[in-house]
């Protein structure tokens, strides 16, 4: 219920809002004054359902918080930042690399599909689908110069105290399967790398 009052108080507050109304109704059919105390008090709820759900950062939130400070590392090329919240040695690596191949003018994060948290694990652990777009430009090579690429990004991250971790990541064309420029990182091998 918490999680649903942190995360959804549009939906509590009808509820909240129903019942009050409802109780209110009641009481003017009835006369009856616990009722529309109570009713009362249905409706005062209202306003501290959004307090809580204003004050509580849920795991949900701090994600796509992090997705965002990522994306702006990115396109000021700061990789030092951009690799910190990798988890693996290996993983941040490898991204690393493949983030030096490439000057970033633009890196934005167009749409959010999913932030899938499981916290039936531990520790627990939250899966990403997102859509960004790069402008881009070959460090080594002449062949792209400001491309403007659009890409499916998909990570999975792991809860590390209060800090959540990249343990997988993976870019791909927003339809198909890998291209030349995919990578998989994470702990299978991956296409293109």
């Amino acid at each position: 219920m918490f999680r649903m009052i942190a995360e959804e108080p549009l939906i509590v507050s009808l509820m909240l809002g129903a019942m009050g109304f409802g109780l209110l109704y009641g009481w003017l059919r009835t006369g009856n004054k616990p009722v529309a105390v109570a009713g009362l008090i249905f409706v005062a709820l209202i306003p501290l359902a959004w307090f809580v759900a204003n004050q509580v950062e849920t795991d949900r939130e701090q994600i796509e918080h992090l997705i965002y400070t990522l994306a702006d590392a990115v396109e000021r090329n700061d990789h030092d930042s951009a690799v910190t919240v990798i988890a693996d040695p290996e993983l941040e690596s490898r991204a690393r690399l493949e983030l030096q191949n490439w000057e970033f003018e633009l890196a934005k994060v167009t749409q959010i599909n999913k932030i899938r948290v499981i916290e039936d694990t531990y520790p627990p652990q939250a899966d990403i689908e997102m859509m960004v777009k790069v402008k881009v430009s070959g460090r080594r090579s002449s062949s792209i110069q400001n491309a403007q690429i659009p890409r499916k990004l998909l990570l999975t991250m792991e809860k590390d105290g209060d800090d959540w971790l990249i343990t997988e990541y993976q870019h791909l064309p927003i339809l198909g399967g890998p291209d030349k420029f995919s990578s998989y990182g994470g702990s299978r091998p991956g296409n293109g790398d």
